[in-house]
């Protein structure tokens, strides 16, 4: 007999509020009960609080829900300090102590190490800076709403591709936060302001930088009305008439110094969001992997040289590694403009299999990795053939440096030191720094 497909019927979605406890936050800062041992998440929730939600998703292993009341409030729980939090996407634990927020992110990181990379280990003290007044960029995002007709300007709502205007950002850089109120009221009067995609805005220890990326041609009245706000404001000004075009048209490049160097950026470039963090970092990453002046070190994923050259003033050499070829050509012109010359930069695809490369062929003291969220699944696994008996990973996705250090441990290192870096204070982001030692 024929069969026939039938579609299974939605299940539909029961709103009625209903009252839960929190058990615990997860890994992304989410409080999570649990109903039929099934585990239900909500953003705004916090451990030992009794709270009234409603669903908005509902899976066969786990359900969402929205926060409607606390009904009973953990002592940890604080007023957000940014009057747009309830609808900002940019912070997610302002309503968390910031001592409480540490000491979660710690958890965090412990969990995950002794879950996946099977290692438990006493963390070392966090490294940590100003929890406001720490962000030396940010993307504004701009919108025209075509029904009011008035500029969308600030950065999107939790879980949305909507904009909540913002005129004041506690967690941004205080000189570049006082920019937000005079840029909206000066593109608010541009006549085509559809074709505004975003703005870029960063500090460098020399000067602001302005990005902004407009879809069409600037009207020339536009455009100097744009450069005398930036001199105006002592600002860099830059135009993206497309994404991989960058045009300064007002001020100078930006640098920053840190480590006792300078390390000169476009804003396009990546650099460190926190510079108090990042500081503290450097200094720890080298104080790790006991630097010495016979040392040859080894600097994977080296971006523009932030570790390389403060690392190369206490070393005999060191090599750097990057994927990107501009980053390549950046990291060499820093090392220039350092009167650095005891560095050597590569391209390199770190996925893939370096052993033809020149610089693999070598033997290293010292090795420091620093990937993107993705980790370092390729190399990882061809680190002890490089010869260190020291390896500092620095990580900002506790995941990934679970699994790589997996491939550490089996290659015969042992993890000696954990941290965390609260580089990204009132969000659950995590970074990380781990010691690995090969006797």
């Amino acid at each position: 007999m024929a069969r026939f497909f039938q579609p299974k019927k939605k299940t539909q979605l029961d709103t009625k509020h209903q009252s839960v406890t929190i058990e615990k936050l997860d890994h992304h800062g989410a409080g999570m009960a649990y109903q039929n041992k099934k585990p239900m998440f909500i953003e705004g929730a916090l451990p030992g609080e009794k709270v009234l939600v409603q669903l908005t998703e509902s899976k066969s292993k786990f359900a969402r829900a929205k926060l409607i009341k606390i009904q009973k409030a953990s002592q940890q729980r604080v007023e957000p300090f940014c009057q747009y939090y309830a609808e900002c996407g940019g912070c997610n634990m302002q309503h968390l102590a910031s001592a409480s927020q540490q000491e979660y992110k710690q958890q965090t990181l412990s969990q995950l190490m002794s879950k996946f990379a099977g290692q438990s280990i006493a963390l070392e003290a966090p490294i940590s800076g100003d929890d406001k007044g720490y962000r030396r960029r940010a993307r504004v995002s701009v919108k025209l709403n075509k029904k009011t007709q008035a500029l969308e300007f600030g950065f999107r709502k939790k879980q949305s591709k909507e904009i909540v205007t913002v005129t004041h950002c506690p967690v941004l850089d205080k000189e570049l936060d006082a920019l937000l109120v005079p840029l909206y009221e000066l593109l608010n009067r541009f006549s085509n302001r559809e074709n505004i995609g975003h703005i870029e805005l960063v500090k460098g220890d020399n000067a602001k930088l302005i990005v902004l990326r407009h879809l069409k041609a600037l009207k020339e009245n536009e455009q100097q009305s744009l450069e005398e706000f930036a001199r105006l404001h002592n600002a860099s000004l830059y135009l993206m008439p497309e994404s991989d075009q960058l045009n300064r048209v007002v001020g100078e490049s930006g640098y920053y110094l840190e480590a006792g160097v300078t390390i000169p950026f476009e804003p396009n470039n990546f650099i460190q969001v926190n510079q108090k963090v990042n500081q503290a970092m450097i200094e720890q990453a080298l104080s790790w992997l006991d630097v010495n002046q016979q040392d040859r070190v080894l600097d994977l994923f080296c971006g523009l040289g932030n570790f390389s050259l403060p690392m190369a003033k206490r070393v005999a050499s060191v090599v750097g590694v990057e994927g990107v070829d501009a980053m390549v050509e950046k990291a060499s012109a820093n090392a220039k403009a350092n009167q650095i010359t005891n560095t050597a930069f590569y391209q390199a695809n770190l996925e893939q299999d370096v052993s033809g490369q020149p610089w693999a062929e070598e033997k290293f003291d010292k090795i420091l990795l620093d990937p993107a969220r993705a980790g370092a699944s390729g190399i990882i696994e061809q680190i002890s053939t490089l010869g260190a008996s020291r390896v500092v990973y620095v990580s900002c996705n506790p995941a990934t440096l679970a699994r790589d250090s997996q491939s550490l441990l089996n290659q015969g290192f042992k993890l000696h030191k954990l941290g965390m870096l609260d580089m990204f204070p009132h969000t659950s982001h995590l970074e990380s720094m781990a010691l690995f030692v090969k006797d």
